[in-house]
C-alpha cells in the first residue's frame, strides 16, 4: 500500500530523535510538510535542516510540551507556516527514575506526568482546536506497552501511559462524528536513544530479559512505529478511531 501525504501537514513532538525523528522522516518522505517540535532546539533544528536539504518542507520548533503556552504557539506556528494541520503524532516522553512505589518522589512524579500525560493533553487540546475548525484531522498519541500492563519500579511511567490511552479514547468519542480520528500506538521494546540511556544506566540485563519475551525474538526499529503512525493518520485507516495498537513483536500476547 502506497500511503501519500502530498499537500498535507503533519506535526510531530519529540521529533529530534528516536520514534519522533523516524516518524517525521516518514511523513516527509510521504510528501507531507512537517513541523518538528522538541525541547532540544539545536537538535530539532538540525533534524529539520537535514530533511529540508533533501527537498522536504519542514519547520523546526522549540517546545516544552508540559507548557501549554508553548504548545499553543507550536500549533499556531505550524498553521502559520503551512496553512493547516492534518496529522499529529504526540510522541514526546521521558522515563521515570526506577523506584518502588513506596520510594518514589513527588518531584519525579511531577516531572514524568508533566511531559508524558499533561504534554499529550496539551498537544491534543490545541491540535483539536485547529482540526475542529477544519472539520478534519488525525491524531496519534504515543502510549506504550506500559499503558497496557504494570511494571515493577515503573509505576509513574506506566500510570502516565495508561492515562494517555484514557485521553485517546475520550477524545476519539468526542470528535468521531466531526471528521477527526484519535488513536494511540503502544510501542514495545524499540531500540531508541531512550533504550540506549537505559543500558547506560545499568538496565542492559533487564532489556535482554525483556527481549527474550518477545515472540519475534528481536527489538523493534523506530521505523516500524513510524509505519504504524502513518497508517493510522492516513485514509487507509479512515474507519479506525479510539484504538490503542501494540507494535511490539507479539509481546503483549503472553
Amino acid at each position: 500500500m502506497n500511503i501519500s501525504f502530498e499537500n498535507r501537514v503533519a506535526l510531530v513532538t519529540g521529533a529530534a530523535s528516536g520514534l519522533g525523528l523516524a516518524t517525521a522522516k516518514a511523513f516527509a518522505e510521504s510528501g507531507a510538510a512537517v513541523a518538528l517540535a522538541d525541547w532540544n532546539e539545536k537538535a530539532v533544528q538540525l533534524a529539520a535542516k537535514e530533511l529540508a536539504d533533501k527537498g522536504h518542507k519542514t519547520l523546526a520548533i522549540r517546545c516544552d510540551v508540559s507548557d501549554d503556552a508553548q504548545v499553543e504557539l507550536m500549533v499556531k506556528q505550524t498553521v502559520a507556516a503551512f496553512g493547516r494541520l492534518d496529522a499529529a503524532y504526540n510522541n514526546a516522553g521521558v522515563q521515570n527514575v526506577l523506584a518502588e512505589t513506596a520510594d518514589t518522589t513527588g518531584q519525579d512524579y511531577d516531572r514524568v506526568m508533566s511531559i508524558n500525560l499533561r504534554g499529550v493533553w496539551n498537544s491534543m487540546k490545541f491540535e483539536l482546536q485547529q482540526m475542529r475548525q477544519q472539520g478534519s484531522g488525525a491524531i496519534v498519541n504515543c502510549s506504550s506497552l506500559g499503558g497496557l500492563v504494570g511494571g515493577a519500579e515503573r509505576g509513574i511511567y506506566h500510570a502516565a501511559k495508561h492515562g494517555v490511552i484514557g485521553f485517546t479514547k475520550s477524545a476519539a468519542l468526542e470528535y468521531a462524528a466531526r471528521g477527526i480520528r484519535v488513536n494511540a500506538v503502544c510501542p514495545g521494546l524499540i531500540w531508541t536513544p531512550m533504550a540506549e540511556q537505559m543500558v547506560a544506566g545499568g538496565q542492559g540485563e533487564a532489556l535482554k530479559a525483556m527481549e527474550k519475551s518477545v515472540p519475534m525474538a528481536r527489538m523493534g526499529k523506530p521505523e516500524e512505529i513510524a509505519d504504524a503512525v502513518l497508517w493510522l493518520c492516513s485514509s487507509a485507516a479512515s474507519y479506525v478511531t479510539g484504538q490503542s495498537i501494540s507494535v511490539d513483536g507479539g509481546f503483549i500476547m503472553r
